[in-house]
Formats: structure tokens, sequence, C-alpha cells
């Protein structure tokens, strides 16, 4: 499982020209589903997303996580995190889950992120959507739970 974050003074997602999901300060994490994720690749992303410390303190550095700001938390599907462009020009998603899968995983990791006391919001699963963001920093980050130690 694949999760891109990216720190935003806010963000809102749209699908079918209506907005369904916004945030404030936080972060916009867009999640990849690959082929055998499951609860533990879940478990491992959110643990690190809520805790890594990528948030200034009064002096500018990194030692500020998610939950230290209070911050917000809007969760896109994005099966194109599964991109293969190693062969060819068209790149080839068969790293990515079934849909079926993908969206039980999908919204089982976001049914998880609301179970703790942040704001989340969410995109649409296999909606054409539209995110608008504005990227603090900007800091964007790749977390993979097949990577772990």
């Amino acid at each position: 499982m694949k999760a891109l974050l990216q720190r935003v003074s806010h963000s809102t997602v749209s699908a079918g020209g209506e907005e369904i999901g916004s945030i404030g300060r936080g972060l916009l994490v867009l999640v990849g589903v690959a082929i055998g994720d499951d609860e533990e690749d879940i478990n491992y992303l959110l643990k690190k997303i809520f805790n890594l410390r990528i948030f200034p303190d009064s002096e500018g550095h990194f030692n500020r996580s998610l939950l230290d700001i209070d911050g917000e938390l809007l969760l896109v599907s994005q099966f194109t995190l599964l991109a293969d462009t190693g062969k060819g020009r068209r790149p080839s998603f068969s790293e990515a889950a079934p849909s079926e899968e993908a969206k039980r995983l999908f919204e089982l990791f976001a049914e998880k992120a609301m179970a703790s006391d942040l704001k989340v919001a969410t995109g649409r699963f296999q909606a054409y959507m539209t995110v608008e963001l504005v990227n603090d920093g900007p800091v964007t980050i790749m977390l993979d739970s097949h990577q772990r130690n």
C-alpha cells in the first residue's frame, strides 16, 4: 500500500461538480492499494501518517506531527500510485488490487482514520475527482507499507 502525503494549508476534493470533502491545515493523502495489502498495511501507514514529524515547530524545524498540531486529513484513493513505468510508454497497473478489494481496504483505511480525534474527509472511490490543494512548504512524502522493517 502506498500513501503520498502532501502537507497542505487547505485542500478540497470534488466529484461531479460537487465538493465532497475539504480540510484546513493538515495532510492530503493519496492512497494506492496493491495486490496482497491487508489491515497490517493500513495500521502501519496510519501510525506513520499520524506521527510523522513533518510540521514545523516555532523554530521552523520538522518536530511536530499531525497529532501534535491537531491537523486535518483528506484521504483520496488513487490506484495510479501503483503505476509501473519501467517498460514502454503506457503505465501498467498490474500491481494494483482489484477494485472490489481496493475499495474494501480504502474504506477500512478511512474508517480507522476517522476513529482518531482528527477531522477526516474523503474523496469518492472510483469517481473522477478534482483535487485542489495549497501545498505547504512544499512538503510531499511517499510512504510504502511494503518497505517497513
